[in-house]
């Protein structure tokens, strides 16, 4: 089974991570944590992708747009 390339207290201590859209049918709007996160993404590898892009990041917020219809934003504590 993969893991993520990163720690989850090193995610939550740089990171909060908020997801919108439209997701199952329902809209969503809200905080998640890490576990939150990977439910949404449901796949490590994309999430991998996600977390090194907001870590590569040099502004204060991250907003990654997957085709499924979800928002995922990393702001920056």
């Amino acid at each position: 089974m993969k893991e993520l390339n990163y720690t989850v207290k090193e995610i939550n201590h740089n990171y909060k991570i908020k997801v919108s859209g439209i997701y199952e049918g329902q809209r969503v709007n809200t905080l998640v944590g890490v576990r939150g996160f990977m439910n949404f993404v449901s796949d490590v590898d994309l999430c991998n992708r996600l977390l090194d892009r907001a870590f590569n990041s040099m502004e204060d917020v991250c907003v990654c747009n997957l085709r499924r219809g979800i928002k995922i934003s990393f702001y920056v504590c």
